[in-house]
């Protein structure tokens, strides 16, 4: 049985799915949910934005905001407690640097639709490259 999982999660239609899935499937484990800010893009505007706040922290924190509201919903919705990190920079870096803290990663298949294919040119497929670089199992989730 599994104890302890990461949820990383956009503001995508598959990461909501990913992260019932987990609270469905291992009703008995700790979840936590990841939403890295900062994403690079063609122009770096969000990453570049961050750097220019005079709190880093608080900024990142402001900005995923309204992902972890929708996360919080959907752990309301199956009287699940959840715990939130906020990373800040590469998404797949971000996840795979703290994979051995957990047993298991499940991620959304598709990220965002903003901008997907600049996005997939710059940085790859999130969830593909977790699941390739990831030192814990993953389970991908359409």
């Amino acid at each position: 049985m599994l104890s302890t999982i990461l949820v990383p999660v956009d503001d995508s239609e598959h990461a909501g799915r990913a992260l019932e899935y987990a609270l469905d499937n291992y009703p008995d484990a700790d979840v936590t949910v990841l939403h890295v800010v900062g994403v690079p893009s063609m122009m770096m505007g969000d990453a570049v934005g961050l750097t220019l706040e005079d709190d880093l922290e608080e900024a990142a924190a402001e900005r995923a905001e309204s992902v972890f509201e929708r996360a919080q919903a959907i752990a309301d919705d199956r009287d699940r407690e959840i715990e939130t990190v906020v990373g800040v920079g590469h998404p797949a870096r971000n996840i795979i640097d703290r994979a051995e803290d957990y047993e298991t990663i499940v991620i959304g298949s598709h990220g965002s639709d903003w901008d997907r294919a600049t996005r997939r040119f710059l940085v790859g497929n999130v969830a593909e490259t977790v699941s390739k670089r990831a030192p814990v199992p993953v389970v991908i989730v359409r």
